[in-house]
């Protein structure tokens, strides 16, 4: 186009750099799921992994294990740790931010807590109170908050991890008593028993490869 003046104007709509072009991507897939209400947030439910149900054990039973459990009654709290007893003794629990005001638990109730055990303390993952009710203290697991992985997660297309594929693939590789206590972006976190006995704190990939990341 030519203005009044005789100088050429170039109006022809240019293409957005590819950068920006990424970036709008990414922000639609995360805004996406929350312009979705109330169905984005129950959708991304289904990427959880809930931990597998261990059995509780006496207090004074207790030793280093990534997934254990002990039953007994709050018998004093601070802030986001509080103290479960049973006949046999008592513990201290660690329950991280979600048990920052010390409101998760009443004192005098009864309550069996799930988690890993370490160092002398009981790190919750989850609670289950005396009605049956459960408190999932620990993260869902999944993808980081914010990123793509996450926002496909949201809208039930993230990956799915094949929990008895993945299971049956630790138990080939030589390992019992397989118990899942947490799930990653692309991976579970299981607790299983090698050859020797001694438990180990394993990283399930959903493509089936297993490492070993701690002994207890």
């Amino acid at each position: 186009m030519t203005t009044i003046d005789g100088t050429a104007t170039d109006l022809t709509p240019k293409a957005a750099p590819k950068r920006s072009r990424r970036r709008a991507l990414v922000a639609g897939a995360i805004a996406a799921p929350l312009a979705f209400g109330a169905v984005g947030l129950s959708l991304a439910q289904t990427g959880t992994a809930t931990p597998t149900p261990v059995e509780p054990i006496a207090i004074a039973a207790l030793k280093p294990s990534a997934a254990i459990a002990a039953k007994g009654e709050v018998a004093e709290i601070y802030g986001n740790k509080f103290v479960v007893r049973d006949a046999t003794g008592k513990a201290l629990v660690e329950t991280g931010p979600r048990g920052e005001g010390g409101s998760l638990v009443k004192a005098g109730e009864a309550v069996t807590v799930q988690g890993r055990f370490e160092n002398g303390f009981l790190h919750a993952v989850l609670i289950t109170r005396a009605d049956g009710s459960k408190v999932l203290v620990g993260p869902a697991g999944g993808p980081p908050p914010g990123t793509l992985d996450w926002a496909r997660d949201k809208v039930g297309l993230g990956a799915r991890p094949d929990l008895p594929t993945l299971t049956g693939l630790v138990q080939a590789a030589g390992y019992s008593d397989v118990r899942v206590t947490g799930r990653g972006p692309r991976h579970l976190e299981i607790a299983a028993k090698g050859a020797d006995g001694r438990e180990r704190q394993l990283h399930v990939g959903f493509d089936g490869q297993v490492r070993e990341m701690r002994t207890f």
